[in-house]
């Protein structure tokens, strides 16, 4: 029956299923949850809210949160570190359509 909504085994590969609460991934990340909320404020990462209004994180955002924190931990400035992981966001995207763009010509 076709529910709609995604199965238990989409959610485990889809990795902008927001599966971990602030406490959860700061723990997995080693950070604060203060930390992530600096994330959240720079707009670097904006994660899903529950309906109880907690914050959810994905799999994808705990990468990026991961980058931020080496960046930092490296003596980066926050808002530098963020400016640096959106360009090379924006890069990997270029590069992947023009390498796309090439193979379809």
């Amino acid at each position: 029956m076709e529910t709609g909504r995604p199965s238990a085994e989409e959610k485990f590969d889809d990795e902008d299923y927001p599966a971990y609460t602030m406490g959860r991934a700061a723990e997995i990340l080693g950070v604060t949850q203060g930390f992530l909320r600096s994330l959240d404020e720079a707009k670097l990462i904006t994660p899903q809210r529950s309906p109880g209004g907690h914050r959810r994180y994905s799999r994808y955002q705990l990468r990026i949160a991961a980058r931020a924190r080496e960046l930092v931990d490296t003596g980066t400035p926050l808002d530098a570190a963020c400016r640096i992981i959106i360009l090379e966001d924006q890069l990997e995207e270029a590069l992947r359509i023009n390498a796309e763009l090439r193979k379809n010509s």
